[in-house]
């Protein structure tokens, strides 16, 4: 009895939590598909369209270049993507499976940097990029954010449950280190890596303050930054926005939905099978 009552609150809590997390997506939705005649801002909300429409999604698509700021975003997220994974990849295997003097102080200086808000390094960065002639070019939107601290903290710790012995087979085998990384490692790590993928693509898909900085040629915005521009100085068309917001949000959950199942196992489950 008692493992049922705390079932069952347990699920109260996590249905309450759900509710209130999936809330604003709901309004987002509903806000999308209403007709300029309902309220969206009646309370309490009304999350169901008296006049279910389509058209804001139309009407998105005529105010802005949105396929244009689409396929910007899906280029400067895949390049973005590959950086991480190559970078944060490669200086997260010596700080694993490597002993030198200064290692550990190397990992931590790095792990200290995520305390470091990007807007204090933002203006050093910005200077930079225009010492390289990086501004307004999709350079200088991925180059600031190939490497990550979380990306190498979160490969060096899946490299640390690998099993020492794999390593020492391929070196006895007359391996070097960059074919014991490949070859070895880097196929053990692969549910790493795809959540190393995932969070890089919504970092780099979601970003807005540095594109809108970098960027003065409209032709090469992103996403977020093309969609901010639905709003005016003293209006807004929030059911375009919605609309917006949505087919902008909608890679970010087919590219999770596709690739959740990678994050089930462990980084060694491959060795065990093996």
């Amino acid at each position: 009895m008692a493992n049922i009552t705390k079932k069952a609150i347990t699920y109260f809590f996590l249905i309450v939590f759900s509710i209130i997390f999936i809330g604003p997506f709901l309004w987002l939705l509903s806000t999308a598909v209403k007709s300029p005649s309902e309220n969206i801002f009646s309370y309490p909300p009304n999350l169901i369209p008296e006049h279910f429409t389509m058209n804001n999604f139309y009407a998105v698509w005529q105010a802005i270049p949105l396929g244009r700021y689409f396929i910007n975003s899906m280029i400067v997220a895949a390049i973005s993507i590959a950086l991480n994974l190559v970078f944060s990849s490669l200086a997260a295997y010596p700080l694993a499976r490597l002993s030198f003097k200064g290692r550990d102080t190397i990992f931590y200086l790095i792990l200290s940097t995520m305390m470091i808000p990007f807007q204090v390094i933002m203006i050093p960065i910005f200077i930079i990029c225009m010492k390289l002639n990086l501004t307004d070019s999709y350079l200088g939107v991925i180059l600031p954010t190939s490497v990550s601290a979380f990306g190498i903290f979160l490969m060096r710790q899946a490299y640390m449950a690998i099993p020492k012995e794999l390593e020492e087979t391929a070196i006895i085998d007359g391996a070097s280190l960059f074919n014991i990384w490949w070859l070895v490692i880097v196929p053990l790590t692969r549910p790493a890596l795809v959540t190393l993928a995932i969070f890089s693509f919504v970092a780099s898909w979601s970003d807005f303050l540095w594109p809108l900085i970098i960027l003065k040629d409209p032709n090469k915005y992103t996403l977020p930054v093309g969609i901010s521009y639905l709003a005016g100085t003293f209006s807004a068309n929030w059911r375009l926005i919605a609309a917006g917001s949505l087919i902008s949000i909608l890679p970010i959950i087919l590219l999770f939905v596709f690739l959740q199942r990678f994050f089930i196992g462990g980084s060694t489950e491959g060795a065990v099978k093996g």
